[in-house]
């Protein structure tokens, strides 16, 4: 068979024309070669997406149990990715439960998502000590975080958080409610300009002020985010977190390539941020560094000679914890240091400041639970704004704690959580019968809509602390805001008692009015609202 390759250049004439030798092609006459080359790439798209499907009926067989939208071969549900956004997520994610219920396969190109909201499988998957592996889109704070606790997975994950956890014992923790105490008296002081009964958002307050939380606590140094307008760290912590937090959302933006390509101007900017950040983590590493060697050569090691600060103690951070460990007889590096205080950086002051300003939010819409509170604070703390407070006090704010797991439940800091399976999931469930997922699906955790299902909560929209109080337990991973399983949040009792000292000193001194917009829910990296934090203050007058 000759097709005459030297004698027709046109690659589509040529085509067709080897077509037409091997059948009648008298259809053809007529069809322009625009025309033809559609038709060619259809048929080949047709060709694709049946090899695809091909590919995929194992997998496709495995999950047929499970009810979803109809995923065309090739494409799937791509009319759901085009209507994703971080304000459409809590919505679609409702839509889709109201449709097909609590557990739901989607199918988007090649890549199989389950959709969980379903407390028995999500028992069974966080409960497990196989399927750790974080889910790819975490991948867009990579550049950031590196191979820090968030992000690692496998031999690394377990050495660090074997590392990591003693930081958050009850001697240290003791340490860190200093810090609290002081930086929320600060906050405090600040938001008395603001206490002139007009609405405010509430928000850069509250972030500034956690932000000198965690650097003091992590790095065991001073920023000065409440003190200062503006401070080169600060300001790139806020950005980057903003930047990345709109990253997150887009499915084509997450793909690092594809984002460099389409706004170079903000990719750029993402790594100029980056450097500033991890420039001044690596400078106070090695300064923390060089002051233990030298306190290790006048052996001094106890940790609490003078600091840099007139009239304090050096507390113990976590940075110090790091700097004293080692895997396999070697010390961590000061890159891998970097990775774990960026990672808190960021973990410890993004979420403690969505969950503070959103509790703060409804504290201001529901005058008796405020006035409730506010007893208690009275009663364990008193009056005297000199006393410090301690550790064991926070502990006997019990209503608050019934407050704040409220707000935790109507408005988890971190609203989904996700993993990647690297080998098959088998389950057992009461609704679907036993299966398997199949290795590479992404299995995605709506916490945020677990902690509003009317079987488990009633009302599940009323923000009624009573709830929680002695006596009213919730069925376990029915309400799980830290996560739940190996990997939880490690800093969970830091939160907690960061929240509480927070909350005590500002309701003590502030009325809290229902003033503004109310908030609406955005889905990012971490819960946001896109009216912002909107809500009034009035100094008390027993104060």
């Amino acid at each position: 068979m000759h097709f005459g390759l030297h004698l027709n250049p046109n690659p589509i004439r040529f085509t067709f024309a080897a077509l037409g030798s091997l059948g009648s092609f008298d259809w053809l006459i007529g069809v322009s070669e625009c025309e033809m080359l559609l038709l060619l790439l259809v048929v080949l798209l047709v060709v694709a997406g049946w090899i695809v499907h091909l590919g995929q009926a194992d997998r496709r067989r495995k999950v047929a149990n499970l009810p979803g939208p109809v995923c065309p071969p090739l494409i799937g549900a791509l009319q759901l990715a085009l209507r994703l956004n971080p304000k459409t997520f809590l919505e679609l994610g409702r839509e889709y439960v109201s449709r097909y219920g609590h557990l739901q396969r989607i199918w988007i190109f090649n890549r199989l998502l389950i959709m969980s909201g379903d407390a028995e499988l999500n028992e069974q998957l966080l409960s497990s000590q196989e399927h750790l592996v974080k889910h790819p889109v975490y991948k867009v704070l990579g550049q950031w975080l590196g191979n820090g606790l968030l992000l690692s997975d496998g031999k690394v994950w377990h050495q660090r958080r074997k590392i990591i956890t003693p930081t958050f014992h009850f001697s240290i923790l003791e340490q860190f409610v200093e810090v609290f105490d002081q930086q929320s008296n600060i906050c405090v002081q600040r938001l008395a300009q603001k206490a002139n009964g007009e609405t405010f958002d509430v928000y850069r307050n509250i972030c500034a002020a956690a932000l000198d939380i965690i650097a003091e606590t992590a790095m065991g140094t001073k920023i000065y985010a409440q003190a200062n307008e503006s401070t080169p760290y600060a300001d790139a912590v806020n950005e980057c977190t903003a930047l990345l937090s709109w990253r997150f959302m887009s499915v084509y933006l997450q793909v690092e390539l594809l984002f460099t390509l389409t706004h170079p101007h903000l990719k750029w900017r993402q790594t100029q941020l980056i450097r500033t950040m991890q420039a001044f983590t690596i400078k106070v590493i090695e300064q923390r560094r060089q002051a233990l060697e030298d306190q290790q050569k006048q052996s001094r090691m106890t940790l609490d000679t003078a600091d840099e600060d007139v009239g304090s103690k050096r507390r113990m951070a976590l940075l110090d914890v790091l700097l004293m460990s080692s895997v396999d007889g070697k010390p961590l590096t000061n890159d891998e240091i970097r990775e774990e205080v960026d990672t808190f950086m960021f973990e410890g002051h993004d979420t403690t400041t969505s969950a503070l300003s959103f509790c703060l939010h409804e504290l201001s819409r529901h005058p008796k639970v405020q006035e409730k509170m506010l007893e208690e604070i009275l009663r364990v703390l008193g009056n005297d704004r000199s006393r410090p407070v301690s550790i064991r006090d926070l502990g006997e704010l019990k209503y608050m704690e019934s407050v704040i797991k409220e707000s935790l439940r109507m408005y988890p800091p971190v609203p989904i959580v996700g993993r990647k399976l690297q080998t098959d999931f088998k389950y057992t469930n009461s609704v679907y019968g036993d299966g398997v997922i199949p290795a590479g699906s992404e299995i995605i955790i709506g916490i945020f809509g677990v902690h509003r299902q009317p079987e488990t909560f009633s009302n599940p929209d009323e923000f009624i602390p009573e709830r929680h109080e002695d006596g009213c337990r919730v069925a376990p991973f029915k309400m799980i805001p830290f996560s739940a399983g190996p990997r939880n949040c490690i800093g969970q009792k830091f939160a907690q008692l960061e929240m509480k000292m927070m909350l005590a000193k500002i309701v003590r001194e502030y009325e809290l009015l229902p003033m503004g917009q109310r908030v609406e829910c955005v889905v990012n990296i971490v819960l946001r609202s896109d009216t912002g934090f909107q809500l009034g203050m009035r100094k008390r007058s027993n104060t």
